[in-house]
């Protein structure tokens, strides 16, 4: 699959992604994608098209379960996890 491929701009400013790519970054219909320019004005689209549930244990917290209370304590004084 190629690393690239060619759009044009409309009137209004709109670019069709086309096929090759929509299938490489996995972006469907209603996806949203966000435009980020570089220092060197390369733009780079990323597509935000990750599920709540795909993030589940991400972050995960391996330690010693706490309690409410205990986390509260930990906020309080400014204590990171441990």
């Amino acid at each position: 699959m190629k690393n690239s491929a060619i759009s044009t701009v409309t009137s209004k400013g709109q670019v069709t992604l086309p096929r090759s790519i929509r299938e490489k970054l996995n972006i469907k219909p209603g996806d949203k994608v966000e435009f980020w320019i570089g220092p060197d004005g390369q733009v780079r689209l990323v597509p935000i098209n990750i599920s709540i549930t795909e993030l589940k244990g991400l972050l995960a917290y391996s330690g010693p379960k706490k309690t409410i209370e205990e986390m509260q304590e930990a906020i309080e004084k400014g204590d990171s996890a441990e």
